[in-house]
């Protein structure tokens, strides 16, 4: 699908003209290009454009890292969008010049589309230019991030509350890897923007007003603390691991401590038992009165014995 908005010079707002019409009109303030989801053939009109065939390029093919370049009479940027179903970050490539914005992006995004119906139903679309819808994109975007991870944070709360026994290990290991592959989604989405946002702050050649810088200053400042709320979230998920690990290990070592105190108390006791076990008939002590008494004593003295020492070791304690 594509999409226009003109403003001509007397402020009227013009949606859905033709693009060929767009190139060739001179009343024009600025116009807004967004193809969103296109065709193959609607794709080929970004060349009617005369943008440079690299920036083309880098606008079509997909694992594009966030970056600006500068031309001469315009700048290509490659913006990161969170894609919400998946968490994954898709790019989003804008052309900007101080009367044109054309932006393409393979996927449908929310965030476009509020900003279209802002500046199509909103009288003051006449004060706004192609700058400020950049940047209204920009910031959208990074906003519409922080919700997963609050959602993220919430999580990881329920897993903290829980009891260590409630758990079975490979479930909450399930569910760590689960949040892990999210952040590591968002992650992948916000480092590179604040880096992009960093230079469009610092950089000359944006020559931004004081009020546009203020406004990336604060875009850039959402994206610390976003990335700030990931690493940890992050840190969480591994000390959530690390405990369950470490009580797993505990419940383990306590089993087979108890496994190898009854198998120690019995060894001796089997020893005796296939002793007499054993089908000689020159054993005097088969023949004692009281012989198989005296051996059931024995055991059990040694076996009271045994567990008596094992406790005093501590062997026993929780």
């Amino acid at each position: 699908m594509i999409r226009t908005m003109v403003l001509t010079k007397e402020d009227r707002l013009i949606l859905d003209e033709p693009i060929h019409e767009i190139l060739v009109r001179r009343d024009l303030k600025w116009y807004w290009i967004d193809f969103s989801k296109p065709t193959i053939e609607e794709r080929d009109s970004l060349h009617s454009f005369g943008f440079h065939p690299l920036a083309v390029e880098d606008c079509l093919h997909v694992n594009q890292r966030p970056k600006v370049d500068y031309y001469h009479n315009y700048q290509f940027y490659v913006i990161n969008g969170l894609y919400h179903k998946t968490l994954k970050s898709h790019e989003i490539g804008a052309f900007l010049s101080p009367t044109m914005l054309v932006t393409y992006h393979a996927l449908a995004h929310v965030e476009m589309d509020e900003i279209w119906g802002y500046l199509s139903s909103n009288q003051e679309a006449p004060s706004k230019d192609p700058k400020w819808i950049l940047y209204k994109i920009i910031d959208k975007m990074v906003d519409a991030s922080f919700p997963h991870l609050e959602n993220i944070e919430e999580q990881l709360n329920r897993l903290e509350s829980k009891s260590s026994r409630s758990y079975q290990i490979q479930t909450l290991m399930d569910e760590l890897f689960v949040i892990r592959r999210k952040l590591s989604h968002i992650r992948h989405f916000a480092i590179p923007m604040r880096e992009l946002v960093d230079r469009m702050i610092h950089s000359e050649k944006q020559n931004h007003n004081d009020e546009e810088r203020r406004h990336y200053q604060d875009v850039h400042d959402h994206l610390v603390k976003l990335a700030g709320m990931i690493e940890a979230s992050r840190e969480i998920t591994s000390d959530i691991r690390d405990n369950y690990l470490s009580v797993n290990s505990n419940r383990m070592n306590t089993v087979m401590m108890t496994l190898t105190v009854i198998t120690t108390i019995f060894m001796p006791l089997t020893f005796i038992a296939g002793i007499y076990g054993m089908n000689f008939h020159n054993m005097p002590e088969l023949k004692w009165q009281y012989g198989y008494f005296i051996v059931l004593g024995v055991m059990a003295i040694l076996g009271f014995t045994m567990y008596l020492l094992f406790k005093k070791k501590g062997w026993f304690d929780e």
